[in-house]
């Protein structure tokens, strides 16, 4: 593989503009991150304290591997939804290593609203299950909440992408042999109560943990019968008597050893296998990403000096070099793992569509991880383009990504819009992790695109109605709003508190992101690769 030379001047004034602007953008993330995981009422916090349970943080620390990574799964899910403190959707979720295993980890946070599930809580669950299906990773669910928000039971109860999901899912994991352990740390309460139920294993904390369908007040209510919830559903009653749990603990310490000492004695599972070699860093700090993107999201640069500092020695072998340059095809190794790359350097036309859906098609074929780097306003348009065929192109390139069954891994570096985000595997085409970058945007078209559409649709009314066109006022005042709009509508925290995404990355952590979702990834069978579609060729 040739090494790739960067451009980029380093000392010059824009690398320092850049880098400065990409700098607020890193600190404002931390701090927003810092505020999800840390800010609690006093109220709560001493509550916790008082019952004598761990914090979620505390928990973790006690639960994985000391020093080995923790890779976070939505950590700002619902920011600024409700009244703006359901932190994380009030979970804690990520990828770690527990006894030398990956698993995914899934923690209530009772500090939140007493644990209560909202409607976003619900989705991210439910992510966390399609993560651990996808990559068969063992999942171990902390429990510790007091059911459905009820004021929001409409969005949380009734459809298919809704509460009862979770438990449909965890049977079918079932079914697929994953494993699943919780630890019943506060209240299971009404349909939570199915997931200790339905898990493999369960570990049950006496005094503050209780599993029951109808708590102390609804019993009372239903029944007129008065009793508490350690009597109702307590660790000694579904550990001596119903035989729910399986595990005694004393307390959460105790807890998380036992979920430790049961996670070492489940299967080991043999790692698919992808080309290898030892690990080696770029020969450029991934930092200097920060100086390399520029400030404007419309401002064009070579994607290439984004993968001189997220590749193993900066290396790349690159695919059709000279055939459609507004995409960069190629293989690389990050963190000793070979990946077929894509990487946006203009516009999707037909010659570029054609080079991804060969190249997709053969790293499919020789079971070699795709990740995307979506920088990206779209297709061509226009009369020529569409005579020369850009619609079945693009459609070649849309189908590709959709069948390829390998790994695939998105990280929205710039702009992500329209169809482009289809070809370039958005959220919709199933990537097994989609993050995003501070400065990313997302949506049907930009804001700029999207009010002069609509200026010239007015426009054209008018001109059919005999009349002239708008004047500048009216213009600036149709424009404003809308890229306002799509703008705040389309920003990264926007994406990531709706879950359209599985977090907002410091760029310079991108190349240990993607080394660490590989790895889990391998967790899952790569045996049904040699399925369906054979090579496209042009």
């Amino acid at each position: 593989m040739e090494v790739i030379e960067s451009q980029i001047d380093t000392a010059g004034d824009e690398y320092r503009a850049n880098y400065e602007r990409m700098q607020e953008l890193v600190e404002d993330l931390k701090a927003q991150l810092k505020k999800a995981r840390q800010e609690r009422s006093e109220k709560a916090v001493k509550r916790n304290q008082e019952l004598g349970k761990l914090t979620v943080q505390e928990r973790l620390d006690r639960l994985l591997d000391r020093n080995t990574p923790w890779l976070e799964i939505a950590p700002l899910a619902a920011k600024g939804m409700y009244d703006g403190k359901v932190h994380g959707a009030g979970t804690r979720a990520g990828i770690g290593v527990v006894k030398g295993r990956e698993v995914l980890v899934h923690a209530n946070d009772p500090m939140i609203k007493g644990g209560t599930v909202y409607p976003m809580g619900v989705k991210k669950t439910l992510r966390c299950q399609t993560i651990s299906m996808e990559n068969n990773l063992p999942m171990l669910m902390l429990v510790d909440s007091g059911g459905a928000y009820l004021p929001l039971q409409s969005e949380i109860f009734p459809d298919s992408d809704d509460g009862g999901r979770i438990f449909y899912n965890q049977a079918i994991m079932s079914k697929m042999n994953i494993p699943q352990i919780t630890a019943v740390l506060g209240l299971c309460t009404a349909g939570g109560a199915y997931i200790p139920a339905m898990s493999d294993h369960v570990v049950h904390v006496t005094g503050t943990g209780a599993i029951f369908l109808g708590g102390p007040p609804l019993v009372r209510a239903a029944t007129g019968e008065e009793v508490t919830a350690e009597d109702l559903g307590g660790a000694m009653v579904h550990c001596r008597e119903s035989g729910v749990s399986d595990y005694f603990a004393e307390d959460d310490a105790h807890a998380m050893q036992l979920v430790r000492d049961i996670t070492a004695l489940l299967p080991t599972v043999e790692k698919s296998r992808v080309p290898t070699r030892a690990a080696k860093p770029p020969l450029y700090d991934p930092k200097e990403i920060w100086g390399v993107v520029p400030k404007a999201i419309s401002t064009p640069y070579d994607v290439r000096e984004i993968l001189a500092r997220i590749a193993d020695g900066s290396e790349f072998l690159e695919f059709k070099a000279l055939y459609g340059p507004t995409l960069v095809c190629g293989w690389t190794y990050v963190h000793g793992h070979q990946i077929g790359i894509l990487g946006n350097n203009g516009v999707l036309f037909s010659d570029s569509s054609l080079k991804a859906t060969q190249f997709i098609s053969l790293c499919d074929r020789q079971g070699i991880p795709l990740v995307f780097l979506q920088n990206i306003n779209g297709y061509i348009i226009g009369r020529e383009y569409e005579r020369g065929g850009i619609t079945k192109d693009g459609h070649k390139m849309v189908h590709a990504v959709s069948t390829a069954t390998v790994p695939k891994f998105t990280v929205i570096i710039g702009a992500s819009f329209g169809a482009g985000n289809y070809g370039m595997c958005g959220r919709g085409y199933s990537p097994r992790f989609l993050w995003m970058w501070p400065n990313a945007q997302i949506g049907v078209m930009g804001g700029e695109q999207a009010a002069d559409v609509l200026v010239s649709v007015k426009n054209d009314q008018l001109a059919r109605a005999g009349q002239p066109p708008l004047p500048s006022e009216m213009v600036d005042n149709i424009r404003k709003p809308i890229i306002q709009s799509a703008f705040n509508e389309g920003n990264a925290y926007y994406s990531t508190a709706n879950l359209w995404d599985d977090g907002i990355l410091d760029p310079a952590s991108t190349r240990d992101v993607l080394g660490l979702a590989v790895s889990a990834s391998l967790n899952a069978s790569l045996e049904d690769r040699n399925q369906g579609h054979g090579t496209f060729r042009m």
